[in-house]
């Protein structure tokens, strides 16, 4: 849990957005993604719909887009990180996030806060544990071990009101959960298959708030 000592303000220097193409070939045929994106010019006005940004989209929607995997949204402050760890330049969008914020983290930014953009309300639902195309995308084998170890996952949110933003203006942070279960603290949770943080398990288990597939795996390991 999180003392509330978080900007009110969150930065948004890139957003990304990009439709699915072939990421690789294969001998058993092609990998569509759309992780590979690209940042919208600054001043560009945006629809916002309950699914995604225009002129986004998702390849395999069995497991990628839908109600609370609308928006991802990547710290700007990991990429040094990352660019250190595995000594490659990585700048916005490295991660296929469609937002690139400043002033904000995993440990600082909770389950169930609302943002407003624009005329658009979202609101924070999970973290994120990438599948294998994000080792595709940047050819690292170990980036998902390497994701789930340092707990550095972005998060995503739904959309609860659509409506039109403007690439370039920051987001508001309009209602701060009262439960202050934040993204680490469900990345924490899931990770942890013996209950040694039973009582974390318990509240995330139990959060309304928090996507179905992340709360349903919890409640069954509890059961």
């Amino acid at each position: 849990m999180v003392a509330d000592a978080r900007s009110d303000t969150i930065g948004i220097p890139s957003v990304n957005v990009g439709a699915p193409k072939v990421l690789v070939d294969t001998e058993q045929g092609s990998v569509w993604s759309s992780i590979v994106k690209s940042p919208v010019e600054r001043g560009t006005v945006m629809w916002l719909s309950s699914i995604n940004l225009a002129g986004d989209g998702q390849a395999d929607l069995s497991v990628h887009g839908g109600f609370d995997k609308a928006v991802y949204a990547y710290p700007s402050e990991h990429l040094g990180l990352w660019s250190a760890e595995l000594a490659t330049p990585l700048d916005p969008a490295a991660f296929g996030e469609n937002l690139t914020t400043v002033s904000s983290a995993e440990a600082d930014v909770c389950i169930g806060d609302v943002w407003a953009w624009g005329e658009a309300y979202l609101e924070v639902c999970q973290p994120r544990w990438p599948c294998y195309k994000l080792a595709l995308h940047l050819q690292r084998a170990d980036i998902q071990k390497r994701m789930r170890a340092n707990g550095r996952t972005g998060w995503y949110l739904r959309v609860l009101q659509p409506g039109a933003v403007t690439v370039g203006s920051d987001i508001t942070v309009e209602h701060r959960d009262a439960a202050g279960l934040s993204v680490f603290d469900a990345h924490v949770a899931m990770g942890d298959r013996h209950l040694e943080h039973l009582e974390l398990v318990k509240a995330l288990a139990n959060h309304d708030r928090l996507a179905d597939q992340w709360r349903e795996p919890l409640r069954q390991r509890l059961a």
